[in-house]
């Protein structure tokens, strides 16, 4: 159970910091106020969320992942280059989005493995947050003109 709880919250932490990372770029490269503002408030929380469970996988002696996937890497690229040729904020919150759907996907998966209740505990509440935030990113794609 130890190696399967380290292992579950390690690829969750890789998932969080991927979104802290995508979501830091996003709103380098928007211009709305409103939508930056919420992309750096997402950015804070998956740092946040990462930070805590982090401190689970050392309470269970293990070794926190302490960066995100090549493939967030080669995702935030995308977004660099939407923006630059001009896809503006609706194409960056489309890739948000996406990005979004996949933090979901993670924690959903997550929450099938065999952790201990305390741990399960703390990535239901993670997970009903990242599902608020992905929700509220759909909503201001869905939003926009």
């Amino acid at each position: 159970m130890k190696n399967e709880t380290v292992s579950t919250l390690n690829e969750l932490i890789e998932t969080l910091k991927d979104g802290k990372d995508g979501f830091e770029t996003a709103a380098g490269d928007v211009q709305d106020v409103r939508v930056k503002a919420v992309f750096s408030e997402f950015a804070q929380q998956r740092s946040r969320f990462a930070g805590e469970l982090q401190a689970e996988v050392m309470r269970f002696g293990g070794e926190p992942e302490k960066t995100g996937s090549t493939t967030a890497a080669i995702h935030r690229g995308w977004i660099s280059l939407k923006s630059a040729l001009g896809g503006g904020e609706k194409s960056i919150l489309n890739e948000a989005e996406r990005g979004e759907d996949s933090a979901v996907k993670s924690y959903e998966k997550a929450i099938q493995a065999n952790l201990s209740p305390d741990v399960a505990g703390v990535v239901r509440r993670q997970f009903a947050e990242v599902k608020k935030a992905h929700d509220r990113v759909r909503d201001l794609r869905d939003s926009w003109k």
